[in-house]
This record gives C-alpha cells, structure tokens and sequence, in this order.
C-alpha cells in the first residue's frame, strides 16, 4: 500500500489530488492548517487527516511524528500555497510590490516545501519507491515569461512567479542530492481555485491530473524535471 501526504488537501488541487489517489488505492493523508476543514474533506475523502501548517516548525514536526507513527510515507505531494492579491483580487505589480508581500508568499511557496520535505524526508528515505510531487506554476519559467508570444508574458505579479520559480530550483538542487528519490515540479495549468479568484479556465479535475501522474511514477520514473500534462516544460 502506497502511503500519500498531500500539503493543503482540505480544497482545490489538493483535494482533488487526494480524491484521485485514494481512488488509485493509496492510504491519503490530507494535510490541512485549519482542523475543522481538513477533518471534513478526509471524512468525506475516506483518508487521514493530519493538522500541518507548512509555515510553522512545530506543526509540521508535529504531523511528521504522527504519519511516522502511523507506518510511514512513500509519496509527499507539496501543494500547499498562497499568491498575494490586494482586497480587490488584483495582483500587486512591480511598482507595488513590498517585501512583506514576497515575504509572505515565500514562507508558504518557498520556505514551506523546504520545511515540509526536510521533515518527512527520513521517512522517504525509508520508502522503497518515495516520491516528491512539488506543485509549481507555468508562470515559474522564465523562457514563458520573457516570450511576448506567451500568456505568462503578461502575468504583473512579482512574488507569486518568484516563488515558484525558487521552488523549481529547490526540485532541481533536492533531486541532485537525494537520487534514491523521485522529486519533480509539475505545472497544473490556470486551474479554477481559491488561489486565483476561480478566474481559472480549467478545472480542478484536469489541473490534478499532471499532479496525480507524477505522484504515481515508479523508481524509473523521472527526476529533476518540470512538466505539465502535455510534458516537459521549458525552465
């Protein structure tokens, strides 16, 4: 039995993540900061909750010692994540930009895929076939960004790409290191969450998809890459 922990699984990509996987026969964790909301997506999910705020040391030690406890973990999916928008829904340009603003998109993006993954790591390591799905963003490439030709070419925000963008480096630099383990960035697509207003044009079932593949691969599988449902994307 494949064991599963899947970061903000209680809504959006994460809960569909869980859905599919649990659907594909592997034990799920759904990871979720707020209690009342993560029990209620794992009973209705049929999976484990456990309490983890991927912003605070404790919590995340804390929910470590509890999957360990429960038998241990083969896959961590990191798809908890936040993208600084203003009361209005826009997203701060450039000109607006603050550093409290990118610090605060990059404790959750950035620190917290550190933070998680060094965590559970001793429990990968322990994993025949362990696995690390980091949820990224088309946005994270720079080839996309500087194409005029692009969509993500005229994306304004600042903090929501950079973050993604360290977190693609991070995959990179962890899949290097640690090459008993399959760790990879995937992009889900402009996918209808609470993310981004719901202005999204897919759904979370197609944007879950690139999400679940990579959960899924076997020690053959690839490692160090970045891909999105069609394949592999340009960094």
């Amino acid at each position: 039995m494949t064991t599963t922990l899947i970061t903000g699984a209680n809504k959006g990509l994460g809960f569909e993540t869980a859905r599919r996987l649990r659907a594909a026969g592997h034990t799920v964790y759904v990871g979720s900061r707020d209690a009342e909301c993560g029990r209620r997506a794992a009973d209705e999910l049929g999976a484990r909750f456990v309490l983890l705020d991927v912003t605070d040391d404790a919590s995340v030690a804390a929910a470590a010692e509890t999957v360990e406890a429960d038998g241990g973990l083969d896959v961590l999916v990191n798809n908890a994540g936040i993208e600084s928008r203003a009361p209005d829904n826009s997203v701060p340009g450039a000109a607006d930009l603050t550093a409290d603003d990118m610090r605060r998109v990059f404790e959750t993006n950035v620190f917290g895929v550190v933070r998680v993954t060094h965590a559970f790591l001793p429990l990968l390591r322990r994993s025949a076939a362990p696995v690390v799905v980091n949820v990224s963003s088309g946005l994270a490439s720079l080839t996309k960004v500087t194409d005029p030709a692009s969509p993500a070419y005229s994306y304004p925000g600042v903090a929501y790409p950079s973050s993604k963008a360290a977190v693609n480096m991070v995959t990179v630099q962890f899949a290097k290191a640690l090459p008993g383990i399959r760790i990879n960035a995937v992009e889900p697509g402009f996918t209808a969450t609470d993310l981004n207003g719901r202005t999204g044009t897919q759904t979370v079932e197609q944007g879950a998809e690139i999400i679940v593949r990579m959960a899924r691969i076997g020690p053959d599988g690839p490692t160090g890459g970045y891909f999105d449902a069609e394949g592999t994307l340009p960094w």
